[in-house]
């Protein structure tokens, strides 16, 4: 079972803004949140981590875009 990150863990994981981790995810650099309640959403521990290792590993933008349209098929087929 994937553990869900808060904005706050976002954030502090990625080294984003809350501004910029949503503004990455309108871009495709970041996975979209997932509504896990009415006024609350959270971001699966492992996409983050994938995320991290691609930007880590000096992957263009075109490489984290296409890694994260992957990571959201992945999700939705999972469910």
């Amino acid at each position: 079972m994937d553990s869900m990150l808060r904005l706050p863990d976002v954030m502090q994981a990625t080294g984003l803004s809350r501004a910029s981790v949503y503004l990455y995810a309108q871009n495709g650099l970041l996975t979209r949140p997932i509504k896990i309640g009415e006024r609350s959403a959270a971001w699966p521990e492992s996409e983050i981590d994938a995320i991290n290792r691609a930007r880590i590993a000096g992957k263009s933008e075109n490489d984290i875009k296409v890694l994260v349209t992957k990571l959201l098929r992945e999700r939705s087929e999972q469910f």
